[in-house]
């Protein structure tokens, strides 16, 4: 009974459009009233301010900080112009440029729809005016954005880390260091999704009203692609400051965030000056507002997660689960469908607070290492994030793009099995995500 109240009203809550965050929160209170679990609800505000206390997650709004401040001062043209002078010249080498921009600018920012909007921005109109029909322009960029929780820095790998710590402990550190690999294995499917992608020879707009200059260009000189790697240099340096501060031991994930916020302010004001001190308080606006997103899932999950825990759901949940299958294989197999339909309405942050008590314990049990199983499940959010109905990728890069939803779902289908390929490589092969990290001796 307490599974059933607990989880049909949280869906209940979501099909009737009520916000991920307080269906979460909306489902745990009423749980606790009807079943009177607690002495009163003075439990609820203290296990959701708690939650939020944790040292570990202030890395989050920091990287949120310095990704909107790199998207503000122009980063991602400078990242989409140094990739466009490296690859542009390929028959499909604006495909290659929105891969590989997505891939820099996820190492920035940490999110999906974040890399999507900044890199969207100005890659979906170059490659319809190359060519690319809009769904499939979309489509691409949508599925690029997705790496954004798998590269490093990844909120989406902080917040498994904190999760799971009452059950395992593994670091943030090596937690980044395994997305890496994952990463690249999903740019390199969506690149040979690419190379099978119609395409007109001929720029939609053959008056030349509009000049494209972006993609569909002779092979750049030495010159012209070090000028570009020069402007582009101080962006590059993000990633490169962040992982290797971390495994320099210079400082923590949490206090790297702090330092790529910093380090982010001074290029857009000193370095780029394409921003000034006055729309400084804007840009730390748009930043708190996108963290107090994160943070109210953050509370609301954990709310949902201690009723979980008080009413030994997941001791439940593992129980039934071993009673059908303890075969490994099998076992993630399931877990993978599972999260693939929960990926379908339900963001990467408030899965992981739900799914992380309820799983990990089955999957630990049959010999699923903690960082596989964090590789595993982050990658598969990923999916999630363009996964029709409610993949937020979708709807920012439909938005951006002017297309109609049924458009992008048309052109989703290659993304979608390529990025599930690579779900599956993954997920049964954990030497790609484990050897990086071993690797450093983490």
């Amino acid at each position: 009974m307490t599974i059933l109240l607990l989880f049909g009203t949280f869906l209940l809550l979501l099909l009737i459009g009520v916000p991920v965050a307080f269906a979460l929160g909306a489902s745990a209170v009423t749980t606790v009233l009807y079943f009177g679990f607690f002495n009163d609800l003075a439990v609820v505000p203290g296990v959701f301010f708690a939650s939020l206390s944790a040292e570990t997650l202030l890395a989050i709004p920091f990287f949120i900080l310095a990704g909107a401040i790199m998207e503000a001062v122009g980063i991602s043209q400078r990242l989409v112009d140094f990739a466009d002078a490296c690859v542009g010249h390929f028959k499909h080498g604006l495909a290659m440029v929105v891969i590989i921009a997505a891939f820099f600018f996820s190492a920035i920012s940490g999110s999906g729809p974040a890399t999507v909007a900044a890199v969207g921005t100005i890659l979906i109109p170059a490659l319809v005016r190359n060519g690319y029909e809009k769904r499939h322009a979309t489509s691409l960029v949508a599925t690029a954005g997705s790496m954004g929780i798998v590269v490093p820095p990844s909120i989406a790998f902080i917040i498994f880390a904190v999760v799971i710590s009452d059950l395992e402990r593994v670091s943030i550190a090596r937690l980044f260091a395994a997305g890496i690999v994952p990463g690249i294995l999903m740019a390199l499917g969506m690149l040979i999704v690419c190379l099978f992608l119609p395409r007109h020879t001929a720029l939609s707009n053959p008056s030349g009203a509009e000049q494209e200059t972006i993609g569909h260009h002779q092979r750049s000189s030495t010159a012209e692609i070090g000028q570009a790697a020069v402007r582009a240099i101080p962006g590059l340096m993000v990633p490169i400051i962040i992982m290797g501060g971390i495994y320099g031991g210079i400082f923590t994930p949490t206090e790297s965030a702090v330092v790529a916020a910093v380090y982010a302010l001074v290029i857009g004001l000193v370095v780029y000056r394409e921003t000034s001190l006055t729309s400084v308080p804007g840009i730390f606006v748009t930043a708190a507002v996108q963290s107090a997103t994160v943070m109210l899932i953050v509370g609301s999950a954990t709310v949902f997660a201690f009723v979980v825990t008080q009413n030994r759901v997941a001791q439940t949940v593992t129980d039934a689960v071993l009673g059908v299958s303890d075969n490994k294989h099998v076992l993630i197999f399931l877990v993978i469908m599972l999260l693939i339909v929960v990926g379908m309405f339900m963001d990467a942050v408030s899965a992981l607070y739900l799914f992380v008590p309820i799983l990990a314990p089955v999957m630990l049990q049959v010999g699923v290492d903690p960082t596989t199983l964090g590789v595993l499940m982050v990658v598969n959010l990923a999916v999630g994030l363009v996964t029709p109905p409610v993949g937020v990728n979708l709807f920012v890069a439909a938005g951006i793009g002017k297309v109609p939803m049924t458009e992008v779902l048309r052109g989703i289908w290659p993304f979608l099995i390529s990025s599930f390929t690579v779900l599956l490589l993954v997920s049964y092969v954990p030497a790609l995500s484990n050897w990086l990290p071993d690797l450093l001796g983490m």
